[in-house]
């Protein structure tokens, strides 16, 4: 991705205007009113402890969850006016979840061909670019396993490369490291900081953890609803607790 240069600032990739969220006709606040701008390119991670929104908000990005009210803008256009928000998230949106969601019954190369069936490819071509993700993310040698024979933190890299599928514009991370061991949590964050430096992808993740969160090179920090801080340095939030 070409840098910008003092007069070219990057372009808006998200924006947020007094946005909010409620549940159950208005008496859970899930969001309060919540107001930030990111650019493309940006690795914003979003801290803060459970229930504090954070996971909301990136739903709403990802439009699997609606607003309430307030403005939610994708390069300059509302996200509440899409046309097909299906259509939205299967072309610029790449999702990462705790959970992974690997289909049991197919196989991982299969599985990182989910997205890539909406797409005018032919059934060799999805195949080949299924087999050139699981090599960029060190898996070539599981394409034909079956999601239940590989290790947690091979089923985020399989995750990883079925978001990449259809070259979204920006992947959203769900704690993408919540279910795995402490050495696989480092491997895993180091590939997104690979994907992010060589290929210059917009990163919004989630995390509870600081040591996942200081990745990022900028930190919003959320309690109640409501962003608290936005730094641009994550040992600004050191205070944090979960």
């Amino acid at each position: 991705m070409t840098s910008a240069s003092p007069t070219n600032k990057p372009s808006s990739l998200f924006e947020a205007i007094e946005l909010k969220k409620e549940y159950d006709d208005g008496s859970v606040p899930a969001l309060r009113g919540v107001n930030f701008k990111i650019s493309e390119g940006d690795f914003v991670s979003i801290i803060g402890p459970s229930g504090c929104g954070k996971s909301t908000l990136l739903n709403m990005l990802g439009t699997l969850d609606h607003l309430s009210s307030g403005s939610l803008l994708f390069r300059g256009k509302s996200i509440i006016d899409l046309p097909d928000p299906a259509a939205y998230r299967a072309k610029d949106i790449g999702f990462i979840f705790q959970s992974f969601h690997l289909l049991p019954t197919f196989t991982v190369a299969e599985n990182v061909q989910i997205p890539m069936f909406g797409m005018p490819w032919s059934r060799a071509e999805r195949k080949e670019r299924a087999v050139k993700l699981l090599d960029s993310v060190g898996l070539s040698h599981r394409c034909d396993h079956m999601p239940l024979k590989l290790s947690g933190g091979e089923r985020q890299r399989a995750a990883i490369a079925r978001s990449l599928a259809n070259e979204p514009a920006v992947l959203l991370a769900d704690e993408p490291t919540g279910n795995l061991d402490s050495k696989n949590a480092v491997q895993i964050m180091e590939l997104l900081d690979e994907l992010h430096q060589e290929r210059g992808m917009s990163m919004i993740l989630v995390t509870h953890d600081l040591d996942v969160a200081g990745h990022a090179e900028r930190v919003i920090t959320m309690k109640d609803g409501l962003i608290v801080s936005d730094d641009k340095s994550s040992e600004k939030n050191s205070s944090y607790k979960s």
